[in-house]
């Protein structure tokens, strides 16, 4: 059994900062063989892919709306992914979800979810 649990979400006004971090636990889960990702959904709107991170931590790839305002990082050490997202506006407002992929990129197919953690940023 994998499990992925987001944390780090809150309300916090446009242009400031917030982190999420997404531990991933499992006893046969091998955290730095998948690549991870994070996705977010707003009330009403898909799923939307926002960055990803290799194995290794050494490619990462973002969605163009988040590129220069959200960095992803891991510490494989700690079977952790973070999101730091920095100048945040009132339409990044959603819930934020890890998955973790045997592949990498935002476009991979990913095999486990988290339950999310909420993000709200007032105007």
């Amino acid at each position: 059994q994998v499990q992925l649990v987001e944390s780090g979400g809150g309300l916090v006004q446009a242009g400031g900062s917030l982190r999420l971090s997404c531990a991933a636990s499992g006893r046969t889960f091998a955290f730095n063989n998948y690549g991870m990702g994070w996705f977010r959904q707003a009330p009403r709107k898909e799923r939307e892919r926002v960055a990803a991170i290799s194995w290794g931590g050494d490619s990462t790839d973002y969605a163009d709306s988040m590129k220069g305002r959200f960095t992803i990082s891991r510490d494989n050490a700690k079977n952790t992914v973070y999101l730091q997202m920095n100048s945040l506006k009132p339409e990044d407002t959603a819930v934020y979800y890890c998955a973790a992929s045997r592949a990498y990129g935002l476009g991979a197919p990913y095999d486990y979810w988290g339950q999310g953690t909420q993000v709200t940023v007032s105007s």
